[in-house]
C-alpha cells in the first residue's frame, strides 16, 4: 500500500479522531508545518507591519493558523475533516473554522481575503473519491472560486507534494484558466529530504517569481507558466483548426452517425494562399 495518505482513504475518513490527535501531537509534524507556513508567508509578500486577513486552505487542527497568528495576521480556516477541526477547537485557535470540501469551491464573497496559504493539502484534489468527482473540474472550481475571493493584489501560496510532472501541468493549467498568473517555486531541488514545491499564484498580473531556496541565482528552479499558453491546453483539447482538432471533430461526427469524408494525408493540411 502506498505511504501517501491521499492514496489510502478520502481525507475526511483518513483524518479520523485518532489520526487527527496523532498528527497534532507529533513534534516533527509541528516543526515541518511551522517551517512550511513561514515559507508560505514569505512567498505571499504581504505588506510589512500590516495585519492581513488570510484564508488557510486545509487548515487541519490549526497548526499553520497558529503561525499566521504569531506573524500578526487574522485567518479563517477551511477543512473537510470534522475530526481535525474538533482538535483545532480544543486547541482554542483564534481563527474561524469552516467544514467544507475545497473541491466544491471556496464559499466566500468576492475580494474577502488579502491572501491564502495551504500546507500539504492541494494534492488531495487529484483523487476521485466519489463517482461524481472529476479532478479537472474540481480543480477549476476551486481555483476560480479562490480567485474571486481574493483581493486584486493578493497572492495564494500552496506547499504541496506532486507525484509527477503531469500533476504540475494540470494544477498550473487550471489555475491559469481561472485567471491566476504565477508558477511553481522548487526549494532545495537537489535534496531528497528538503525538496519542497510551492505553487505561487498572483491575481494582480504577471510578476517575477520569488527565488527558490538552496540554489544559485542562475540555477534557480522555477516553473513559470504564461497565462495565455496555459489556457490553450487547459481542458486537454487540441488547438482549433489543427490536424488533431479536425480529426477529433470528424470522429465525433462519425459517432453521431453523420456523413463524414474519410481521413487522408491531406486532412488538416494548410492550403496555399494562391487560390
Amino acid at each position: 500500500m502506498s505511504k501517501r495518505p491521499e492514496h489510502q482513504a478520502p481525507p475526511e475518513l483518513f483524518y479520523n479522531e485518532d489520526e487527527a490527535r496523532k498528527y497534532t501531537q507529533n513534534s516533527r509534524i509541528i516543526d515541518i508545518q511551522a517551517q512550511m507556513t513561514e515559507r508560505c508567508i514569505e512567498l505571499l509578500v504581504l505588506p510589512e507591519d500590516t495585519p492581513c486577513l488570510l484564508l488557510d486552505i486545509g487548515c487541519g487542527s490549526g497548526l499553520s493558523g497558529t503561525v499566521l497568528e504569531e506573524n500578526g495576521h487574522l485567518w479563517i480556516g477551511l477543512d473537510i475533516s470534522s475530526a481535525m477541526l474538533d482538535v483545532a477547537l480544543e486547541r482554542e485557535t483564534e481563527g474561524d473554522l469552516i467544514l467544507a470540501d475545497m473541491g466544491d469551491g471556496v464559499p466566500f464573497k468576492p475580494g474577502s481575503f488579502d491572501g491564502a496559504v495551504s500546507v500539504s493539502a492541494l494534492q488531495w484534489l487529484f483523487n476521485a473519491d466519489k463517482k461524481s468527482h472529476q479532478p479537472v473540474k474540481r480543480l477549476y472550481k476551486f481555483f476560480s472560486s479562490l480567485y474571486a475571493s481574493l483581493s486584486r493584489s493578493a497572492r495564494a501560496v500552496f506547499q504541496f507534494y506532486p507525484e509527477n510532472e503531469s500533476q504540475l501541468e494540470l494544477l498550473t493549467s487550471q489555475a491559469m484558466k481561472a485567471g491566476f498568473y504565477g508558477g511553481v517555486v522548487i526549494d532545495y531541488p537537489n535534496s531528497a529530504k528538503a525538496k519542497k514545491f510551492f505553487l505561487v499564484l498572483m491575481t494582480g498580473g504577471s510578476a517575477p517569481l520569488p527565488k527558490a531556496l538552496g540554489v544559485e541565482e542562475e540555477d534557480s528552479l522555477q516553473v513559470k507558466y504564461a497565462r495565455r499558453e496555459a489556457c490553450k491546453g487547459a481542458r486537454g483539447k487540441p488547438l482549433k483548426n489543427t490536424r488533431a482538432w479536425l480529426l477529433e471533430k470528424k470522429e465525433r461526427r462519425r459517432k453521431q452517425g453523420k456523413e463524414t469524408k474519410p481521413d487522408t494525408k491531406y486532412t488538416g493540411r494548410k492550403r496555399s494562399g494562391r487560390f
